[in-house]
């Protein structure tokens, strides 16, 4: 059965405005009649979306991640010099995470399935960190450094921040966990003048 273009469009649109809520406020304290009271919708039209408000859930935040995706590498894609690329890539992260609230990272890491779409996007961040570090290498525009090292720190940090760990340790949000993480690497791979 073939989804019309207008019904896409409408599941878009509530996806969009279901991020919004969800951004702002969290999303497991909601029922499905909270949200279509919310939105002035039915139920029905909700459940067009996913047959569960757990699916609801994940359809969702599955949107938000790779909304983020496209946007982040937008901004990363193409030459140019790798810690500038690296710095950019990151900070395009900490851009993307800063309009969620806490409410949305207490529920992402309470609720699993949603913990595992951002564990997963975490992995690919760091997984394309270390790419930027490896091609600055082979340029030979990063110094002798070893790329996975530097992917495999990227990524405990970027899990650290995931769990909430960082912003216990240091009151930094998500956000501004990554955008600190983006001036270190990129301090740290600096070459020096001589």
């Amino acid at each position: 059965m073939e989804i019309s273009a207008v019904a896409v469009t409408r599941r878009d649109e509530l996806i969009d405005s279901l991020l919004d809520i969800y951004l702002a406020e969290g999303f497991l304290s909601f029922s499905v009649a909270d949200l279509a009271a919310r939105l002035r919708c039915s139920k029905t039209t909700l459940y067009a979306i996913a047959p569960s408000k757990e699916q609801i859930v994940v359809a969702v935040v599955r949107a938000f991640f790779r909304q983020s995706a496209q946007r982040i590498d937008a901004v990363t894609v193409g030459p140019g010099d790798p810690s500038e690329r690296i710095g950019t890539y990151l900070h395009a992260i900490s851009q993307e995470l800063a309009p969620a609230s806490a409410a949305f990272f207490a529920d992402l890491d309470s609720f699993a399935p949603a913990r595992e779409i951002y564990r997963t996007n975490t992995q690919i961040a760091a997984q394309r960190v270390q790419e930027l570090v490896a091609e600055g290498i082979d340029a030979g525009q990063i110094g002798a450094l070893n790329a996975s090292f530097v992917g495999v720190v990227a990524g405990q940090v970027m899990e650290s921040i995931h769990r909430g760990e960082i912003e216990a340790a240091t009151s930094l949000d998500d956000s501004a966990a990554y955008k600190a993480l983006a001036e270190l690497i990129v301090a740290g791979i600096a070459t020096p003048k001589g």
